[in-house]
């Protein structure tokens, strides 16, 4: 991913819940592809972050190839400290 495609709209689709019965898909659009990997990074569990699906300007991510778009030096939102991370 080049840096302005973090400026492109970005969707999030993933599946919170970490119940097995329950397994709802959760869709949620996002103005920008960086916050929408921030979300995804920061705020869902790692079991969830591994099965979630990241769709910006008609490329696809999956699971592990989103922490990286985050760890790279093109992101340009800032990042949470290490401390702060569950």
């Amino acid at each position: 991913m080049d840096a302005k495609d973090y400026r492109n709209e970005a969707v999030l689709f993933f599946c919170k819940a970490t119940n097995s019965k329950s397994k709802s898909l959760i869709f949620r659009r996002f103005p920008h592809a960086s916050d929408a990997i921030r979300y995804a990074v920061e705020e869902l569990t790692p079991k969830a972050l591994a099965s979630c699906s990241l769709e910006v300007a008609e490329q696809h991510f999956f699971g592990s190839e989103i922490r990286p778009l985050y760890d790279s030096s093109d992101y340009p939102l800032r990042r949470r400290s290490m401390k702060a991370r569950p």
